[in-house]
Protein backbone atom coordinates (compact mmCIF):
# COMPACT_ATOMS: atom_id res chain seq x y z
CA UNK A 1 0.00 0.00 0.00
CA UNK A 2 1.38 3.45 -0.85
CA UNK A 3 1.89 5.86 1.61
CA UNK A 4 -1.51 6.77 3.55
CA UNK A 5 -2.85 9.33 5.85
CA UNK A 6 -4.98 7.63 8.25
CA UNK A 7 -8.09 8.94 10.55
CA UNK A 8 -7.97 12.36 9.23
CA UNK A 9 -10.42 14.35 10.70
CA UNK A 10 -10.84 16.93 8.60
CA UNK A 11 -14.51 17.46 6.90
CA UNK A 12 -13.71 20.26 5.23
CA UNK A 13 -13.87 18.80 1.87
CA UNK A 14 -16.63 17.35 2.22
CA UNK A 15 -20.08 18.07 1.73
CA UNK A 16 -23.80 16.59 2.69
CA UNK A 17 -24.96 15.16 -0.88
CA UNK A 18 -28.72 16.23 -0.77
CA UNK A 19 -27.38 19.73 -0.46
CA UNK A 20 -26.35 18.84 -4.44
CA UNK A 21 -28.19 15.95 -5.58
CA UNK A 22 -31.74 16.40 -3.71
CA UNK A 23 -33.71 14.25 -6.06
CA UNK A 24 -31.73 11.73 -4.16
CA UNK A 25 -33.23 9.09 -1.73
CA UNK A 26 -31.32 7.88 0.99
CA UNK A 27 -31.16 4.80 3.14
CA UNK A 28 -28.03 4.98 5.56
CA UNK A 29 -28.29 1.38 6.46
CA UNK A 30 -25.67 1.30 8.88
CA UNK A 31 -26.99 4.13 11.17
CA UNK A 32 -29.82 1.24 11.37
CA UNK A 33 -30.02 -2.53 12.49
CA UNK A 34 -30.72 -3.65 9.34
CA UNK A 35 -27.78 -5.02 8.16
CA UNK A 36 -25.12 -7.67 7.59
CA UNK A 37 -23.46 -6.82 11.23
CA UNK A 38 -27.23 -6.61 12.95
CA UNK A 39 -26.56 -3.46 14.77
CA UNK A 40 -25.94 -0.16 14.19
CA UNK A 41 -22.54 0.68 12.90
CA UNK A 42 -19.95 2.69 15.02
CA UNK A 43 -19.37 6.42 13.48
CA UNK A 44 -22.62 6.84 11.89
CA UNK A 45 -24.23 9.22 14.42
CA UNK A 46 -27.10 10.72 11.41
CA UNK A 47 -28.91 8.95 8.42
CA UNK A 48 -27.39 11.04 6.01
CA UNK A 49 -25.11 10.35 2.76
CA UNK A 50 -21.75 12.75 3.19
CA UNK A 51 -18.95 12.85 0.11
CA UNK A 52 -16.05 14.87 -1.23
CA UNK A 53 -17.58 18.17 -3.56
CA UNK A 54 -16.18 16.68 -6.66
CA UNK A 55 -17.68 13.65 -6.40
CA UNK A 56 -21.18 15.11 -5.10
CA UNK A 57 -21.08 17.08 -8.24
CA UNK A 58 -20.39 14.07 -10.82
CA UNK A 59 -23.23 12.19 -8.84
CA UNK A 60 -25.29 15.55 -9.28
CA UNK A 61 -24.69 15.19 -13.37
CA UNK A 62 -25.48 11.58 -12.75
CA UNK A 63 -28.78 11.84 -11.04
CA UNK A 64 -29.87 14.76 -14.07
CA UNK A 65 -28.94 11.82 -16.40
CA UNK A 66 -31.32 9.07 -14.96
CA UNK A 67 -33.52 11.45 -13.60
CA UNK A 68 -34.45 12.09 -17.61
CA UNK A 69 -34.77 8.81 -18.14
CA UNK A 70 -37.68 8.36 -15.40
CA UNK A 71 -35.21 7.16 -12.25
CA UNK A 72 -33.92 8.25 -8.88
CA UNK A 73 -30.87 7.28 -7.23
CA UNK A 74 -31.09 5.56 -3.56
CA UNK A 75 -27.70 5.75 -1.85
CA UNK A 76 -27.24 3.25 1.09
CA UNK A 77 -23.88 4.60 2.20
CA UNK A 78 -21.23 7.13 1.27
CA UNK A 79 -18.53 8.37 3.38
CA UNK A 80 -17.75 5.73 5.60
CA UNK A 81 -15.79 6.57 8.84
CA UNK A 82 -12.62 4.07 9.73
CA UNK A 83 -14.25 3.50 13.10
CA UNK A 84 -16.84 1.64 11.05
CA UNK A 85 -14.49 -0.04 9.64
CA UNK A 86 -12.79 -1.91 12.52
CA UNK A 87 -16.23 -2.33 13.76
CA UNK A 88 -16.67 -4.36 10.97
CA UNK A 89 -13.86 -6.20 11.67
CA UNK A 90 -14.41 -6.76 15.44
CA UNK A 91 -17.94 -8.57 13.96
CA UNK A 92 -15.65 -10.78 11.48
CA UNK A 93 -13.31 -11.64 14.32
CA UNK A 94 -16.40 -12.74 16.30
CA UNK A 95 -19.44 -15.77 16.43
CA UNK A 96 -21.94 -13.23 15.79
CA UNK A 97 -24.29 -14.63 12.91
CA UNK A 98 -27.49 -13.38 13.25
CA UNK A 99 -27.90 -12.04 10.35
CA UNK A 100 -26.23 -14.56 8.06
CA UNK A 101 -30.12 -15.98 6.28
CA UNK A 102 -30.47 -13.06 5.01
CA UNK A 103 -26.50 -11.43 4.10
CA UNK A 104 -24.38 -14.51 3.49
CA UNK A 105 -26.28 -17.81 3.61
CA UNK A 106 -23.96 -19.47 1.66
CA UNK A 107 -20.76 -18.05 2.90
CA UNK A 108 -18.93 -18.21 5.98
CA UNK A 109 -17.82 -14.78 7.14
CA UNK A 110 -14.33 -15.75 8.15
CA UNK A 111 -13.62 -14.96 4.35
CA UNK A 112 -16.12 -12.02 3.45
CA UNK A 113 -12.26 -10.21 3.26
CA UNK A 114 -9.83 -12.75 1.15
CA UNK A 115 -13.37 -12.43 -0.78
CA UNK A 116 -13.42 -8.87 -1.43
CA UNK A 117 -16.55 -8.21 0.12
CA UNK A 118 -15.34 -6.36 3.27
CA UNK A 119 -11.61 -4.60 3.07
CA UNK A 120 -9.51 -3.43 6.49
CA UNK A 121 -9.01 -0.35 4.05
CA UNK A 122 -12.61 0.15 2.55
CA UNK A 123 -12.28 3.21 -0.69
CA UNK A 124 -15.47 4.73 0.88
CA UNK A 125 -13.03 6.39 4.13
CA UNK A 126 -11.85 8.42 1.34
CA UNK A 127 -15.11 10.02 0.74
CA UNK A 128 -15.58 9.58 -2.81
CA UNK A 129 -17.12 6.28 -3.26
CA UNK A 130 -21.22 5.24 -3.04
CA UNK A 131 -23.34 2.14 -2.85
CA UNK A 132 -26.14 3.34 -5.13
CA UNK A 133 -29.49 1.56 -6.46
CA UNK A 134 -32.29 3.32 -8.86
CA UNK A 135 -36.09 4.20 -7.94
CA UNK A 136 -38.54 3.60 -10.50
CA UNK A 137 -39.75 7.25 -10.87
CA UNK A 138 -43.68 5.59 -11.72
CA UNK A 139 -43.77 3.18 -9.62
CA UNK A 140 -41.76 4.33 -6.41
CA UNK A 141 -40.02 0.94 -5.97
CA UNK A 142 -36.29 0.16 -6.16
CA UNK A 143 -35.72 -1.14 -9.16
CA UNK A 144 -35.05 -5.02 -8.84
CA UNK A 145 -31.55 -5.69 -9.44
CA UNK A 146 -31.64 -9.57 -9.36
CA UNK A 147 -29.87 -9.23 -5.25
CA UNK A 148 -29.92 -6.96 -2.02
CA UNK A 149 -27.62 -4.38 -1.71
CA UNK A 150 -24.84 -5.92 1.06
CA UNK A 151 -25.71 -9.54 0.01
CA UNK A 152 -22.18 -11.92 -0.41
CA UNK A 153 -22.67 -14.12 -3.02
CA UNK A 154 -21.80 -14.30 -6.65
CA UNK A 155 -25.34 -12.85 -7.45
CA UNK A 156 -23.52 -9.39 -6.67
CA UNK A 157 -21.17 -9.34 -9.08
CA UNK A 158 -20.98 -7.09 -11.66
CA UNK A 159 -20.93 -9.10 -14.83
CA UNK A 160 -23.07 -12.22 -12.90
CA UNK A 161 -26.05 -13.41 -15.55
CA UNK A 162 -26.50 -16.39 -13.74
CA UNK A 163 -30.68 -16.57 -12.68
CA UNK A 164 -30.50 -13.35 -13.34
CA UNK A 165 -33.66 -12.03 -15.95
CA UNK A 166 -33.70 -9.97 -18.88
CA UNK A 167 -35.10 -6.91 -16.94
CA UNK A 168 -32.59 -7.12 -13.65
CA UNK A 169 -29.44 -7.35 -16.19
CA UNK A 170 -30.81 -3.90 -18.13
CA UNK A 171 -31.21 -2.75 -14.31
CA UNK A 172 -27.74 -3.17 -14.07
CA UNK A 173 -26.75 -1.77 -17.05
CA UNK A 174 -28.62 1.42 -17.18
CA UNK A 175 -27.03 2.42 -13.69
CA UNK A 176 -23.56 0.77 -14.53
CA UNK A 177 -23.46 3.06 -17.54
CA UNK A 178 -24.89 6.26 -16.22
CA UNK A 179 -22.23 5.55 -13.06
CA UNK A 180 -19.67 5.23 -16.32
CA UNK A 181 -20.32 8.47 -18.46
CA UNK A 182 -20.07 11.01 -15.83
CA UNK A 183 -16.56 9.62 -13.75
CA UNK A 184 -17.35 6.59 -11.72
CA UNK A 185 -15.74 2.89 -11.53
CA UNK A 186 -17.21 -0.08 -10.59
CA UNK A 187 -15.75 -2.82 -8.63
CA UNK A 188 -16.05 -6.56 -9.62
CA UNK A 189 -17.88 -8.20 -6.60
CA UNK A 190 -20.68 -5.70 -5.94
CA UNK A 191 -23.13 -4.01 -8.64
CA UNK A 192 -24.09 -1.31 -6.10
CA UNK A 193 -20.16 -0.09 -5.75
CA UNK A 194 -18.94 2.95 -7.20
CA UNK A 195 -16.01 5.64 -7.11
CA UNK A 196 -15.07 8.93 -8.51
CA UNK A 197 -12.00 8.00 -11.20
CA UNK A 198 -9.85 11.42 -10.22
CA UNK A 199 -10.56 11.38 -6.31
CA UNK A 200 -9.19 14.48 -4.62
CA UNK A 201 -8.03 12.03 -1.62
CA UNK A 202 -6.78 9.03 -3.06
CA UNK A 203 -4.62 8.22 0.19
CA UNK A 204 -6.22 9.56 2.91
CA UNK A 205 -8.50 7.87 4.75
CA UNK A 206 -10.89 9.92 7.24
CA UNK A 207 -12.58 9.17 10.61
CA UNK A 208 -15.33 11.57 11.52
CA UNK A 209 -18.66 10.82 12.42
CA UNK A 210 -21.33 10.76 9.88
CA UNK A 211 -23.25 14.26 10.50
CA UNK A 212 -24.55 16.98 8.98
Amino acid sequence: MQDITDNCMDRSGFTPVSRIVPDAVQEIRYHFSYNFVGAPIDGYEAPVALMTIPAAEALRRASDRIVRQGYRFKIFDAYRPRRAVRHFVRWLESDDERMKPYFYPEMDKKTLIEEEFIARYSGHCRGSTLDVTLIDMMSGREVDMGGPFDFFGLKSYSACTDGLTEAQLDGRKRLRETMLECGFHAIITEWWHYTLDDEPYPNTYFDFPVRI
